[in-house]
């Protein structure tokens, strides 16, 4: 059959011209498999203003921990005063802060209060740079999981 007589074959069949279109899109995607493919989800998902994995690995970090504030929009998480009942004369309070919208150590701060009891007060007592440093990590890990596991989803 010549190239004319397929082409007007085509042009009376719709669902053939339609399938022909398919076949071409999809060897069109073959020609393209020298282009390494991604490991990730992107690093940049902010459909509530900050980036989602910075902030879905802070709630769950801080979720032993009751919530004062929470603002997806600015990027705060806030917790009320939380003692461990192993150590009910220590209260830590947390502040999270997310800064950007990509998916960076430098995008995520986090700051804590610590607080012993003495004489029936609550007294403000030095936090260690470790802790925070400890949540931080804790944080980010959670993110960068969460975003490896989007790709598999």
């Amino acid at each position: 059959m010549s190239q004319l007589s397929v082409l007007a074959t085509i042009g009376r069949r719709p669902a053939t011209l339609a399938l022909l279109g398919l076949a071409a899109l999809g060897l069109s995607a073959c020609a393209n498999k020298d282009r390494p493919r991604a490991d990730l989800a992107p690093s940049q998902v902010t459909t509530i203003g900050v980036n989602s994995y910075l902030w879905r690995a802070s709630l769950d970090a801080l979720s032993f921990m009751p919530l004062l504030q929470a603002d997806s929009a600015g990027g705060v998480v806030i917790t009320d005063w939380y003692a461990n009942p192993s150590n009910p004369g220590e209260r830590m309070k947390v502040t999270v802060s997310i800064l950007d919208q990509d998916l960076r150590a430098d995008a995520l701060r986090v700051a804590a209060s610590r607080q012993v009891s003495q004489g029936g007060t609550w007294v403000d007592a030095p936090v260690q740079a470790a802790t925070v440093q400890k949540l931080e990590e804790v944080i980010l890990t959670r993110a960068r999981d969460l975003r490896r596991s989007a790709i598999s989803d």
